[in-house]
Order: C-alpha cells, then structure tokens, then sequence
C-alpha cells in the first residue's frame, strides 16, 4: 500500500509589528499562537489548503522600520476555520462568514527563533539567488506568500552570517 508522503514546505507570512511581532509570538503561552485575520482570497486559500503542520515559516515585519524577515516559525495546526471572523467584538469580524460555510482560515504557528537582526527587504533585494523570490516581485503584497527551499536555505545561511 503506497503511503502518502508529505513534503515540508516554506512559507513567508507578514504581520505589522505594532500589531503582532515576532517578539510576541515569542512571549505567547507555549510560544504559539494562531494566525489570524487575514481577508485575502488567495492567501486564505494557502491557509485553508496547503500550509500544514510542520511547514516552515519565515515571520516578515511589513509596516515597520526596518520592514524584512524577524524571525522562524513553525506551523503546529493546519487550516481551520478563522473564529474571529465570527465575533462582532474583533477587528477581524466578517458579518458575510458563516460558521456551517467558512470564508476565512488560520493556522497556529509556534516560534522557532527570533533573528539577531531583522533580514530588511533592502537585503534581500540585493540577493541574486532570491530574484525569483514572491516577496521580491512588483506588486507583490500578499500577506501569505510560498517560499521555494532554494529561497528558504539561501534566507537561512544569510541569517547565520
């Protein structure tokens, strides 16, 4: 009987360091926490389908100085429904979602480690190996975004230098 096999796959997601940063997700009981509030289709859709337990995560800062990659985390929970998108009360309230048929996904992500020092996009521009890379394309603004393991490792050996 032939198994199914699962590849560990890499992956980029953007959080605005005033609402959530790497630091906190390093002060998060057990060093987790589920990713919430993201309202993009095509972003949903990697949360809800193809981001799964054991994916790598890179933690990119957007909105801050310097914007660029913080930090690793791992994915402890595949794609459930996102319960914020329920409740009235949160920033991220949907009132079109509805429980029996959920628009909205969220996986829970638990830190892996926090970077000496933020990878600035600036940085990463600059690196031949990443020119392909989604992040680094015009327009590029997903929050969710792949990242090949050629990518991954290029990312990580910077990192260490």
């Amino acid at each position: 009987m032939a198994g199914k096999t699962s590849e560990k796959k890499y992956w980029l997601l953007k959080s605005e360091e005033s609402c959530f940063s790497i630091k906190d997700l390093e002060k998060a009981p057990d060093k987790t926490t589920y990713w919430d509030g993201v309202r993009n289709y095509q972003a949903r859709n990697f949360l809800r389908d193809s981001i799964k337990k054991g994916d790598q995560v890179f933690f990119y800062h957007s909105n801050s100085e310097p914007t660029g990659i913080a930090g690793i985390a791992e994915v402890v929970k595949d794609g459930y429904p996102d319960f914020t998108a329920f409740d009235p009360d949160n920033d991220h309230y949907d009132p079109k979602s509805n429980k029996k048929e959920p628009t909205w996904f969220m996986v829970d992500v638990k830190h892996v480690r926090t970077l000496k020092k933020t990878m600035t996009l600036e940085q990463l521009k600059t690196v031949a190996e990443l020119k392909d890379m989604v992040l680094l394309q015009k327009g590029s603004r997903l929050s969710v975004q792949p990242v090949s393991e050629k990518e991954w490792q290029t990312i990580l050996k910077l990192a260490d230098k």
